[in-house]
């Protein structure tokens, strides 16, 4: 496999229990494979993961399985673990909101 991955994000499908992510990975122009992602719908309800990052925590995984497997991951189906949701979250939580001014004075009676 060449050091560029061609990796698309093909979108996600609500499940009971969990949302299922699908990615196309492409190898070459006629090998072509699917890849599906879950995380757990409790990982959002208890804040684990935001909605709009999920697609980008599931990339990462995937990312990290290709170049571990070069020669094609033996799975094509991963769950998203606890311990990848706690890695992922430092670098990427939201960031506080620039304030241009500061807090209002209190006036003083």
């Amino acid at each position: 496999m060449s050091d560029t991955i061609l990796m698309q994000y093909l979108g996600f499908k609500p499940k009971h229990d969990w949302r299922e992510y699908s990615f196309q990975v492409r190898y070459a122009a006629e090998d072509v494979r699917q890849f599906t992602l879950t995380i757990l719908n409790d990982a959002f309800t208890s804040h684990r993961v935001r909605y709009q990052d999920a697609p980008d925590v599931c990339s990462v995984k995937l990312r990290r399985e290709l170049i571990d497997n070069p020669n094609h991951p033996s799975y094509t189906n991963f769950a998203i673990s606890d311990i990848e949701l706690a890695d992922y979250k430092p670098g990427h939580s939201p960031k506080a909101p620039y304030r241009l001014y500061g807090p209002k004075q209190r006036d003083e009676y």
